[in-house]
């Protein structure tokens, strides 16, 4: 026999709160995967989310925007589009080039608008020295243009290809898991608060 919650006084679970990844880089060899794959392994063990890759990698969007794509840029921009509408939150992985973030980054970002609209967004960088966090400065100020909301605490990884081993693993996992854990809780919150706020007044810009 199964009980309705509703006449039981109980409320039935949330939906996990979906959590689009965002590898940012397409550069030839590039490193991106690597943290990719840690950061998915950091959010699979919790229940309340649910993660989604987009790699720009896998997407072959024109550099030049138009209005009126045609049915191959409309067929390369169903591959990522749904996957954006639907998220409640975003991740995105970026190295750090030339003191900012990548141009394929910046291109996915600006063939879309209406995904980002009152979403929470979080940072996860690697590079050299600076670990990535001037090209997530960059990307705080683009994000907040298309109305979403950035989350405070990141993932940074300096001198990242020492911080893996061969196998793709952290040497030291402690600290890192540690931050994704404040990342991920403060991104947790954010997504649960803005799909109640969305889902009780429609955002409007």
């Amino acid at each position: 026999m199964t009980t309705d919650p509703r006449s039981s006084g109980t409320t039935p679970p949330p939906q996990p709160l979906r959590i689009a990844v965002i590898l940012g880089s397409n550069r030839e060899g590039r490193f991106g995967p690597v943290v990719a794959r840690w950061l998915l392994g950091e959010i699979a063990p919790r229940p309340e989310l649910h993660a989604d890759l987009v790699d720009v990698a896998a997407v072959d969007l024109p550099t030049a925007l138009t209005g009126r794509p045609t049915p191959q840029q409309g067929a390369e921009l169903a591959k990522v589009g749904p996957v954006l509408a639907a998220a409640d939150a975003f991740v995105v992985v970026t190295p750090e080039y030339n003191h900012s973030y990548p141009a394929p980054l910046k291109n996915l970002i600006d063939w879309h608008h209406a995904e980002w609209h009152a979403k929470p967004v979080a940072f996860v960088s690697y590079g050299g020295v600076s670990g990535g966090l001037r090209a997530v400065e960059h990307l705080r100020q683009v994000f907040a243009e298309l109305h979403a909301v950035t989350v405070r605490d990141t993932v940074s990884f300096a001198h990242a290809h020492d911080r893996f081993d061969d196998t793709g693993r952290l040497r030291d996992p402690a600290a890192a898991g540690g931050a994704a854990k404040t990342l991920l809780d403060q991104l947790t919150w954010w997504a649960r608060a803005l799909r109640d706020g969305r889902a009780e007044h429609p955002y409007r810009t």
